[in-house]
């Protein structure tokens, strides 16, 4: 077979094409056939292969699902250019390539697509729209398979091609609601909003009834913050009460609150909805234990005493999630600079107890690079660089390098010391971190016999 390979690349939505004559890959000498395979009719030849670079969102399932070509099928210039420009259409890249080339030692071609992802991503939210978000998912899942409700690019081919699918789903349901989509904050984030096109009243003040732990000043200012002002559904309140309100009542051990009524009134000089809020406050819980369940590079008993997490008193959530915070940051300091923390809680009703198991996602170990020193002269540079305490491959303490810069600075190592600063590169792909250390203003003399101490990062 002789071909050429074809590079053909497309940005935005403004096509442009050109052909790029890349050197032909030379087939292995044990299967060169001795006489050059005729031309397919038209420059088409077999897939052998379809492979997929730069997704990182989307499987490159997902990607050839979309772009439509099949391996075994007969394709040329023309049919790349027609999966290219479905992938354009499709609202998901920012930009489109392609090339075609030679499969070594079989008569067919290997057909690579290049793309990148559309940016930014949110996730999906159905706000008032008279059927369960779950059913609205699954009809965009079955129709589209690059669509994920974790998210999706606010582009325009994407919210037309949703709305108008929602759109019909509703109609078929006989509802004759009509369908708008826009990025709106939803809780504390950005969402893609799918919502009715008619005007939602809004939330204007909000009365709660019930309480007696939290004042209603206190819960006023809670909920105030993220709903006043926001289109008004139960569904979306209910979830602005999870987000701002339970959060108050889980840092009093209020574990078992429940908004068990709401209701509405008109106010008409501002045209918004006063929203009454009954609350069952329940019962005040203890935390009974905090553990660290599953592995952990750190010794559990050291992280538990890191994050300063009281039990045997009223489960205070707040200082759950300050906790868990400071487990991190031990975590980090010892080279996991991924590190994350998420926990379960078991809450015992009967004896007003819950007992929380936090689990450690530590990510790679980043160790130490390569380490410059800029502005010092040979002398001091030797001085620092003998004196800095985290040595190449081990454990990197993301802190240490501003607190030796200070360190530096108490002891008085150098005399006519100006500015300093400390500059961490992090390589993701070896888990190494590069660090520079400047030194400003007028050159630095070294005081005989000083330096800084060479300890390393504690826990």
């Amino acid at each position: 077979m002789k071909c050429l390979p074809v590079l053909i690349l497309t940005a935005g939505f403004a096509a442009f094409a050109q052909t790029s004559n890349l050197p032909r890959r030379a087939a292995s000498k044990s299967a060169a056939p001795k006489e050059a395979a005729p031309p397919q009719a038209n420059d088409r030849w077999p897939i052998v292969k379809l492979e997929v670079e730069g997704n990182h969102r989307y499987t490159a399932e997902q990607v050839l699902a979309v772009a439509g070509l099949k391996v075994g099928q007969m394709a040329g210039k023309e049919e790349f250019d027609a999966a290219r420009d479905r992938l354009v259409a499709s609202g998901y890249f920012e930009m489109v390539a392609y090339r075609f080339e030679p499969a070594p030692g079989q008569n067919g071609e290997v057909g690579t697509f290049q793309v990148t992802e559309a940016e930014p991503s949110y996730p999906v939210h159905f706000l008032a729209l008279g059927v369960p978000p779950a059913e609205l998912e699954k009809v965009l899942r079955e129709k589209d398979p690059m669509f994920s409700a974790s998210a999706i690019p606010p582009t325009k081919p994407v919210l037309d091609r949703y709305v108008g699918w929602i759109q019909g789903y509703l109609t078929s349901k006989g509802s004759t609601e009509k369908v708008v989509a826009r990025v709106d904050v939803v809780g504390e984030s950005l969402a893609v909003v799918f919502r009715p096109a008619r005007s939602l009243p809004v939330v204007a003040q909000v009365t709660f009834t019930g309480n007696k732990v939290v004042p209603q000043a206190v819960l006023r200012d809670a909920i105030s913050g993220v709903a006043v002002g926001v289109p008004y559904t139960e569904e979306q309140f209910r979830q602005l009460l999870n987000t701002g309100v339970r959060p108050v009542y889980e840092a009093r051990g209020r574990l078992r609150v429940a908004f068990t009524n709401i209701r509405t009134e008109p106010v008409s000089d501002v045209g918004g909805l006063h929203v009454f809020v009954t609350v069952s406050e329940g019962d005040s819980y203890q935390l009974s234990k905090v553990e660290i369940a599953g592995p952990t590079p750190v010794r559990p008993e050291q992280l538990l005493k890191a994050g300063e997490i009281p039990t045997g008193d009223t489960a205070n959530f707040d200082r759950v999630n300050d906790g868990l915070e400071k487990m991190r940051k031990a975590l980090v300091r010892t080279g996991y600079l991924d590190a994350k923390l998420s926990f379960d809680r078991a809450i015992d009703d009967a004896k007003k107890t819950v007992a929380v198991a936090v689990h450690v996602d530590a990510g790679p170990l980043y160790t130490m690079g390569k380490l410059a020193i800029v502005g010092l002269d040979l002398d001091g540079e030797a001085a620092i660089r003998k004196a800095y305490g985290i040595k190449e491959g081990q454990p990197f303490n993301p802190e240490y390098p501003e607190r030796y810069l200070k360190q530096i600075k108490d002891e008085g190592v150098f005399d006519n010391l100006g500015e300093t600063k400390a500059e961490n590169r992090i390589n993701a792909k070896d888990h190494t971190v590069d660090v520079t250390l400047t030194f400003k203003g007028a050159p630095p003399q070294s005081k005989q016999g000083r330096g800084g101490r060479g300890d390393g990062p504690p826990f």
